[in-house]
């Protein structure tokens, strides 16, 4: 766990013994001079996109069916074609994502670069301006611009970062995301499907939407105690009634189009 990452842990526990401990002179240059300043491997949107989206549709897809139709065999081909259509769906987004995100960098980049090396004196201008906004002025914005644009390696990192705003994209965690996204997707797709495997399909429609809703708050109440470590029950409550409502939007489609005949 990086510096920043034990410091996060720290704020949302309330424990001021541990975030004096990581911003330490020592801490602090280990933590940058290492570059793990941000947080590596933390999928828990990848987990949540794929997890929430595969639920909230493959339930709004056998609620449809399922209103529609008085046969359990057909909801439960057309969950698991939802199902595994829908993590392919997401897993692909999620990598197209990510590559289309590396190539933006990638391009802003060297657009920047060739700002710096054929127009120096418009970037430095920029710099200026930047750091004018951060409060410095006279001698010591003089001395700031002089140092940062006297190495074009922090030059450049400085306009990505603090111009545009931009962090560098791995193009190898591109896979990992989409496959993380993908399997979210079909364990969230199997959440609503199962009772159908074991229940009348009365009973599987009312059992399915129970254990969605409690999925889905308790979704959202762990998500808000790993990113804001608040309004537990708020969020909660938000990421249920979101996904019920458009879950449920499938099952009154399904009621216009009923079946007598299966």
């Amino acid at each position: 766990m990086s510096r920043v990452d034990q410091a996060r842990q720290a704020f949302l526990d309330n424990n001021v013994d541990k975030i004096k401990n990581a911003h330490t002179r020592k801490a602090i240059h280990t933590d940058i001079h290492h570059h793990e300043a941000h947080l590596k491997g933390f999928n828990l949107p990848e987990i949540i996109l794929g997890g929430q989206d595969g639920l909230v549709n493959v339930l709004g897809v056998i609620l449809g069916v399922a209103a529609a139709t008085s046969s359990s065999q057909i909801v439960i081909v057309a969950g698991l074609a939802a199902t595994f259509a829908e993590s392919v769906s997401m897993g692909a987004v999620a990598y197209t994502a990510k590559i289309a995100e590396a190539d933006y960098y990638q391009s802003e980049l060297e657009r920047e670069k060739w700002e710096i090396d054929h127009i120096p004196e418009g970037e430095r201008e920029e710099v200026r301006a930047l750091y004018e906004n951060y409060g410095f002025k006279g001698k010591v914005l003089d001395e700031i611009v002089d140092k940062i644009t006297s190495d074009k390696h922090v030059w450049l990192q400085i306009m990505m970062e603090q111009e545009l705003k931009l962090e560098p994209v791995d193009r190898k965690q591109a896979i990992p995301a989409a496959f993380i996204v993908g399997v979210s997707a079909i364990i969230g797709s199997f959440i609503p499907l199962t009772p159908f495997f074991f229940m009348t399909i009365k009973n599987a429609a009312v059992s399915a939407m129970v254990i969605s809703a409690i999925s889905l708050f308790i979704v959202g109440y762990y998500k808000a105690k790993k990113t804001l470590g608040r309004s537990f029950l708020q969020q909660g409550i938000e990421m249920m009634l979101i996904g019920m409502i458009s879950a449920l939007v499938g099952y009154f489609v399904g009621s216009l189009f009923k079946i007598s005949n299966f």
